[in-house]
Parts: C-alpha cells; sequence; structure tokens
C-alpha cells in the first residue's frame, strides 16, 4: 500500500489554503461591517449581477442551501441585500444588493485586491500565472 501523507494530499492543501485566506481577508471587513465570511460570498456573489434567485446563489458560491438562506437572512436584515418575490413566479424569490451593500463592496472590493496581491507577491510573475491558471483547470477538473 501507498504511503498516505496528508501533507501532500490535494484536497488537504486546498483546504488549509482556502481557510487561511479566507480567514486572513475577514479580518479586514468584519468588525468594520459586522459580515461573516459565508455573508461577504454572498455579498461578492451579488456583486456581479443585477438580480438572482436564492437557489442560484447557493449553487454559485458553494454553499449548502441552510447556510446561504442564513446568510442571506442575515445581510437582509443589515440592510445590505433586498429581497423581492419575483413578479412572473412568486414561489421564487430575487436578491439584490441595496445601495447600502453596493457601498461595502466599493469599499472591501480593493482591500480584497490588494490582500490578493499581498498573498500571490510570494510568487514569480511567471508562477503567479501558472498557480492561476492551473487553479482554474482544477476548479473545473474537480467538479
Amino acid at each position: 500500500m501507498p504511503e498516505f501523507v496528508l501533507d501532500d494530499f490535494l484536497p488537504y492543501q486546498l483546504a488549509v489554503l482556502s481557510t487561511a485566506t479566507s480567514n486572513g481577508f475577514s479580518n479586514s471587513y468584519r468588525d468594520k461591517f459586522g459580515i461573516s465570511v459565508p455573508e461577504w460570498r454572498v455579498v461578492a456573489h451579488l456583486s456581479q449581477v443585477e438580480k438572482i434567485s436564492i437557489r442560484e446563489v447557493y449553487k454559485q458560491v458553494e454553499m449548502d442551501k441552510s447556510k446561504a438562506s442564513r446568510a442571506t437572512a442575515r445581510l437582509v436584515e443589515a440592510g445590505y441585500v433586498s429581497k423581492k418575490i419575483n413578479k412572473k413566479d412568486r414561489r421564487l424569490v430575487e436578491l439584490s444588493l441595496t445601495p447600502k451593500g453596493r457601498d461595502m463592496v466599493d469599499i472591501i472590493a480593493p482591500i480584497g485586491q490588494a490582500y490578493q496581491e499581498h498573498c500571490l507577491g510570494a510568487l514569480s510573475d511567471e508562477d503567479r500565472a501558472i498557480f492561476v491558471r492551473s487553479l482554474k483547470i482544477l476548479m473545473e477538473s474537480c467538479k
């Protein structure tokens, strides 16, 4: 049987990297805006679209339905997200960022870009390009 080395196991490495980068970035917005990592993921996704259903949100942000729903409910309560009934299908709820939510994204996005530059700063330009391209390939192939 081949030796199993946890520190060399891709899912473990990606989980550790994901947690470290997510927690590091969350330090820049958690206290100022009072939102959690799952809430930021919902807001970040909503910043890319005009409006979307909660069903589409939890699929896009790779979060289970209950976690996405709780995060969305807290964002609505805080005034960052609006929730409206779809006029064509009253069973569906449409979500969108409020002006307060867009203002928050306008503040956090450049901080996120700077944090990304900080993290990727350890890599040469060539290694950075390979890393980014490789992540995209892995994200697609591991679905």
